[in-house]
């Protein structure tokens, strides 16, 4: 029988996901595909894209940003986010609107400073002793709670795990325990535990556990050689995870020191410094990879002139991601001044950004979106309705058209009907209608409109 000691519980680490289906930019072979990597169209401007993917891959980029623009609802977001594809799987992507820097809790710069930091990766190697294996059987032991006589808490746990060589059974402690409770493992399920933290990993569904038509957990190879043994373990975290991690433990001393610890709303600049010297010496001794990822700014027009001093300064500093904006505004005003530029944003910050326009998509492009959102969504179209539904998107817009999907289909249904056909389209479209219809509706109406 072996034992495991806890020293530490596992951490979470918090990174942003939008967009699923988008894989990259729809390139094979040099050259963009009508359709690929959940794109349709917008080629001229994927081209654009992957030329500056090409340009950041061979580190000719520094200093410089994106602006992607063009009318709504023509991928701006979908782009970016192809861009951090295209640089790589692991690639962090963070995504904000340029509204969201006005927080009532910390101030402009505190925010746009996390965002970047949350948007550069350390990928830090290193070998561990662990447990892995494939989980043969599971024996939790229970014992009274010492606060309520009538609940009963995990006291600990034996565990058999098996690999390719080997077969070990482990008893092991209630703070394990607790954690493949959470984490739900089974039988069959093959897992990691750190010997010196004691933290769980679950990394599949090994070949003797029995899989379902709905996949939960991924197919994983049975390990090979001992239970027990020293395995090269990879960890990402972000720039703000050691950020947050070092402003604990400095109030941690401060609350050791003078009884109390200050809320920590802002991370002092001498944290980030001493974030930066830990990283930079973790990279130079070759036991982490920087990940510089991508800061997707959404509605840029909305950010005002400090802030957009505060990005050029960031582009220009040793660890800056990638920043991509975005905006639908022609001439605007820049936001805290009386000046009208391009976009709302400052010309000196244009000077320093790489614009990449959308155009609406054409008619043969909004056919064949309509058509793929129809197949996700199970839903058969007839043809009329499907040249019809085409017409409205290029009449009005492409996101109308996608609205006007499912009433249709539930209409469909009620009637009977195997697919939804041009009837169904019509009947929704007078009950629910475009933005360019309200407008018209509104102007109809005017005098008897409040004001």
């Amino acid at each position: 029988m072996m034992s495991i000691k806890i020293e530490e519980v596992k951490t979470q680490f918090e990174r942003f996901a939008a967009h699923s289906h988008i894989k990259g930019l729809g390139v094979r072979d040099g050259k963009v595909e009508f359709i690929g990597d959940g794109f349709v169209g917008q080629v001229e401007a994927r081209e654009a894209a992957y030329i500056v993917v090409k340009m950041i891959k061979e580190g000719k980029f520094a200093g410089k940003g994106v602006l992607i623009v063009g009318p709504p609802g023509t991928g701006k977001t979908a782009l970016a986010l192809g861009i951090a594809r295209e640089l790589g799987s692991e690639t962090p992507f963070v995504a904000l609107s340029g509204g969201e820097i006005y927080s009532l809790e910390v101030k402009k710069s505190e925010f746009l400073m996390r965002a970047l930091r949350r948007a550069i990766g350390i990928k830090v190697r290193e070998w561990r002793k662990v447990y892995e294996g494939e989980v043969r059987s599971i024996e939790l032991r229970y014992g009274k709670h010492p606060y309520n006589p009538y609940l009963q808490r995990v006291m600990g746990a034996t565990i058999k795990l098996r690999t390719r060589d080997e077969e070990k059974v482990l008893r092991i402690p209630a703070e394990i325990a607790q954690q493949i409770i959470e984490l739900g493992v089974e039988e069959g399920d093959i897992i990691m535990i750190d010997e010196e933290t004691g933290a769980v990993s679950v990394l599949g569904r090994g070949e003797g556990g029995e899989q379902y038509d709905v996949a939960i957990k991924r197919r994983a190879e049975l390990p090979k050689g001992p239970v027990y043994k020293e395995k090269e373990i990879v960890r990402f975290f972000t720039l703000h995870d050691i950020d947050v991690s070092l402003a604990r433990q400095r109030g941690l001393i401060s609350a050791m020191i003078f009884g109390f610890a200050e809320e920590v709303k802002e991370i002092p600049d001498e944290v980030r410094r001493q974030s930066d010297e830990i990283v930079k010496k973790t990279v130079e001794e070759g036991k982490a990879e920087l990940v510089p990822g991508v800061l997707f700014i959404d509605d840029a027009h909305l950010l005002d002139i400090e802030s957009f001093s505060f990005l050029m300064r960031a582009m220009e500093t040793e660890f800056a991601p990638i920043i991509i904006m975005a905006t639908n505004r022609g001439i605007a005003k820049i936001r805290g001044t009386d000046v009208e530029a391009p976009h709302g944003i400052p010309q000196d910050m244009l000077d320093r950004l790489v614009i990449i326009k959308t155009r609406p998509y054409t008619a043969e492009e909004i056919r064949e979106i309509i058509t793929i959102k129809a197949k996700e969504q199970n839903i058969s179209l007839s043809k009329d309705a499907l040249e019809l539904l085409t017409k409205i998107g290029v009449e009005h817009s492409l996101r109308y058209a996608l609205q006007l999907l499912t009433p249709a289909y539930i209409i469909a249904k009620e009637r009977g009907k195997a697919s939804v056909t041009k009837d169904e389209v019509e009947y929704v479209k007078s009950h629910f209608i475009s933005v360019k219809e309200s407008v018209e509706y509104v102007k109809s109406l005017e005098e008897k409109f409040l004001r």
